[in-house]
């Protein structure tokens, strides 16, 4: 009896230590155990990190062309030209005593949601009440002057004082074109009111190069 029994309990023992496995190699399997959760977990973060990547690339390649339409300064490499409509431009009187003639300042300032360039000669008209009077350029040489939103460039305008004492010509309006533009923006003349009459052909007006507003002519 007593070799049965120890037979029957080596057998209990065995049956006990293979069950015991058993049990071990399914709960990895079945996900339940310790490594279960850890392997999902890592699945996860695989999953979330391509999809961060992907959301990270997406949102990357769509900043970058926000940033261009948002900004819309370059074209080619290059910051584009400013446009009429985007400038805010005004016009005062700059004469200093002493000056033998009058100085106008045209400002032109970027009102726009993006930088851009300005360069050359604007187109400058008078209105007289004897007709249009356009401005001869002075011949300086043109630089050209890039403007982030808010900020400003000017030029001048030069003209001869009337002091004759009579009644000269009658300046009524200030038209501005910028340079390489076509639309025309109309101002009140804030100068000297009248010009005086002379026979000299050509233009008595004469304008410099957007960013130089400096006097003389």
């Amino acid at each position: 009896m007593r070799v049965h029994k120890l037979a029957f309990a080596a057998m209990a023992v065995a049956a006990g230590l293979s069950l015991t496995a058993c049990q071990n190699g399914d709960a990895g399997n079945d996900g339940t155990g310790r490594n279960g959760p850890s392997s999902a977990s890592s699945a996860a973060s695989s999953g979330g990190g391509k999809n961060s990547a992907e959301k990270n690339s997406a949102g990357k390649s769509s900043g970058g062309r926000d940033t261009a339409a948002g900004t819309g300064s370059h074209e080619n490499g290059k910051v584009s030209k400013c446009r009429s409509d985007e400038l805010e431009i005004t016009a005062k009187d700059n004469t200093i005593d002493g000056d033998p003639d009058g100085t106008v300042v045209v400002e032109l300032k970027n009102r726009g949601n993006r930088t851009c360039a300005i360069s050359g000669y604007a187109g400058v008209d008078l209105k007289t009440n004897s007709g249009s009077l356009s401005a001869k350029r002075t011949g300086e040489q043109p630089h050209q002057v890039v403007l982030k939103t808010g900020q400003s460039t000017a030029f001048g305008i030069n003209y001869p004082v009337n002091k004759s004492g009579g009644s000269g010509v009658r300046i009524t309006e200030l038209l501005v074109t910028p340079p390489n533009e076509t639309k025309t923006v109309t101002l009140r003349w804030p100068g000297a009111a009248t010009l005086p009459v002379t026979d000299t052909p050509g233009s008595p007006v004469k304008v410099g190069p957007v960013g130089n507003a400096g006097q003389g002519g």
